[in-house]
C-alpha cells in the first residue's frame, strides 16, 4: 500500500490526529487512510473502530469539541493522597478543564486505571512501553499535548527522580520531556519532607521553574504523625491549575472593602462542652476567596472550622457569637459585608465554671438566653453601615417563605436562602443550591440557581455583587 504524506497541518488537526490514532491503536497514517474511506463510504480493510468520544456529555455545558478547552496531564504518584487524585479530577472537570491521567506502578497500589478513566472519560495510561500508544511516542505527546502538567500526589521518589533528570518510567519520562508548565503538590511524611536530600531536590526543582502548592501541615496518614507533609486539597490545585491555564481574571471589586463571616459559633456550657451546629465554612470561605480574586480588600471573621486560611484573606478567628459580633463591628467601615456564618440563636446564660457533673438530683438546669443577631444588628446601623449587606438564610421547611420572612425582619439588602435539611448534604458538603433574594421596587425578586459546587456559588455571587457595584458607583 502506498505511503500517505500529509503537509501544512495546523497545529489543533495534528494532535487530534494523533490522540485518535493513539485511542484507536493505529498508526497516523492507518488513522487517515480510515478517515479518507469514511468519507468516501468506501469499505475499510482495518476493522472498524468507534471513533474516538471528543466531548463527554456533562450537565454543567453544552457540546464542546474537547480540544478547546484548556487540556491538563494529570500524574499520579504513588502515595497514600493518591485518593484525592479522584477528587481533583472532578475538581478540575468542574471548571472546564479537561484532564487524561497517568498512573505510576506505586500509584495503582491506591488508585486504579478504571477510577481515573472513568472520572476522567479518557483512557488512564501507565506503561511507559505500552504498544497502543508508544508506537509514535506517546511519552512525549502526553508530555506535550497539554497546556500544563499536574504532579498529585508528588512523591519524594518522583520529586527526586525529577530533580536528576530520570526517566525510567513513563511518568518521569513524560516530565523529562514536556515544554509545558509543571504543577507540583507534594505529599510525604514530615520526615521525608525535612529530609536533607528531599530539600535539596526542591530547591533544584524550584530553580529549574518548577512551580509547587503545599505541602500543607496537619494530621498524616500514619498513627500520632503530624506536620508539614499533607497535600494540598483538591479545591487548591485545581485553583491553582486554573490560574495557570487561563489568562487573569478582570478584578471588579478592586479598592473594595469586603467583610465576611462563615462557619458555626460555639457557645460554651461548661469548660469542656458548648452549642454548636453542623457548618463546616466552606461556603463562606468560598466567597472569601472568590471576592479576593475578584481584587477586593477582604476580611473573614470565622468561627471554629477545619479548613485553611485562605490566601491574601485577613482572617479573624473566634469562638461564640459575641467575640464574632465583637470582631464585625471592629472591622467596620466597610462596602460590602456577607454574613454567611450559622451563628448560634442561644447561648447558656449559666455556664459553668467546672465541668459539670452528673448528681443525683439529675441534669443540671440550662437557661438560655438569645444571643445578639449580627445580621439585624449591622444592617440597621446608622453609622457605618455598609452599602450594601447580604444575610444567609438557612432552612429546613418552607425555604423561600421563611427567607422572605428573614428578608422583612432583618433589614438587609439581599439573602442567599439554601436549604440545610440533612437530606441535601448541604451543611458539610461540597455542593449547593441557593436562592438569592432581592428588592425589585416594592416586591422580592427570587432567582433560583442550580445544583453547584460551593465555589462555583461564591464566583457567581460575587459576580453579581460586582455588577451591582459598578451600576451604582
Amino acid at each position: 500500500m502506498a505511503s500517505l504524506t500529509i503537509r501544512k497541518l495546523d497545529d489543533a488537526i495534528r494532535d487530534e490526529l494523533r490522540l485518535r490514532a493513539a485511542r484507536n491503536g493505529r498508526s497516523v497514517e492507518d488513522e487517515v487512510r480510515v478517515i479518507l474511506r469514511e468519507a468516501a463510504h468506501y469499505p475499510s480493510p482495518i476493522p472498524a473502530t468507534p471513533p474516538a468520544v471528543l466531548q463527554a456529555p456533562s450537565a454543567d455545558r453544552g457540546p464542546r469539541a474537547i480540544h478547546s478547552l484548556p487540556r491538563v496531564t494529570l500524574i499520579i504518584g504513588g502515595g497514600i493522597a493518591a485518593y484525592k487524585a479522584l477528587d481533583l479530577i472532578r475538581r478540575l472537570k468542574e471548571r472546564q478543564i479537561h484532564v487524561r491521567c497517568v498512573l505510576t506502578r506505586a500509584a495503582q497500589q491506591f488508585v486504579t486505571p478504571l477510577s481515573a478513566s472513568a472520572l476522567s472519560n479518557e483512557r488512564a495510561y501507565t506503561d511507559l512501553f505500552d504498544a497502543a500508544s508508544e508506537f509514535d511516542a506517546g511519552h512525549i505527546r502526553l508530555g506535550r499535548d497539554c497546556d500544563l502538567i499536574v504532579v498529585a500526589p508528588a512523591t519524594a521518589d518522583l520529586m527526586a527522580k525529577m530533580a536528576q533528570g530520570h526517566a525510567d518510567d513513563l511518568a518521569s519520562a513524560i516530565l523529562l520531556a514536556a515544554n509545558r508548565p509543571i504543577l507540583l503538590a507534594p505529599a510525604m511524611n514530615p520526615l521525608m519532607w525535612n529530609n536533607a536530600a528531599t530539600r535539596r531536590n526542591v530547591a533544584q526543582l524550584e530553580r529549574d521553574g518548577i512551580a509547587m502548592i503545599g505541602p500543607n501541615a496537619g494530621e498524616m496518614a500514619e498513627a500520632n504523625e503530624a506536620g508539614v507533609g499533607r497535600m494540598a486539597e483538591p479545591t487548591e490545585i485545581a485553583a491553582a491549575a486554573e490560574k495557570f491555564l487561563r489568562p487573569p481574571q478582570p478584578r471588579p471589586l478592586a479598592g473594595k472593602r469586603v467583610l465576611i463571616t462563615a462557619g458555626p459559633t460555639h457557645e460554651p456550657i461548661d469548660p469542656v462542652r458548648y452549642i454548636a451546629n453542623r457548618s463546616s465554612g466552606k461556603q463562606g470561605f468560598a466567597i472569601a476567596a472568590a471576592a479576593q480574586a475578584a481584587g477586593a480588600d477582604v476580611i473573614l471573621v470565622s468561627g471554629p472550622v477545619d479548613l485553611d486560611d485562605p490566601a491574601g484573606v485577613t482572617v479573624k478567628h473566634v469562638e461564640s457569637a459575641r467575640d464574632m459580633l465583637a470582631q464585625v463591628e471592629a472591622s467596620l467601615p466597610v462596602d460590602i459585608a456577607i454574613f454567611a456564618a450559622a451563628v448560634a440563636d442561644w447561648r447558656v446564660d449559666n455556664a459553668g465554671e467546672q465541668k459539670l457533673k452528673k448528681t443525683s438530683a439529675g441534669m443540671p438546669p440550662l437557661q438560655l438566653v438569645e444571643n445578639p443577631d449580627i445580621l439585624a444588628t449591622i444592617s440597621k446601623l446608622r453609622e457605618k453601615r455598609p452599602p450594601l449587606v447580604i444575610g444567609f438564610a438557612a432552612e429546613t421547611e418552607h425555604l423561600i417563605d421563611n427567607a422572605k420572612a428573614k428578608f422583612a425582619r432583618k433589614g438587609c439588602d439581599w439573602i442567599v436562602a439554601n436549604d440545610v435539611s440533612p437530606a441535601t448534604g448541604v451543611m458539610g458538603g461540597d455542593r449547593n443550591t441557593v436562592h438569592l433574594l432581592t428588592r425589585d421596587g416594592g416586591e422580592i425578586a427570587v432567582d433560583s440557581w442550580p445544583v453547584m459546587s460551593k465555589e462555583q456559588v461564591a464566583t457567581e455571587l460575587v459576580a453579581r455583587i460586582a455588577r451591582t457595584v459598578e451600576k451604582t458607583s
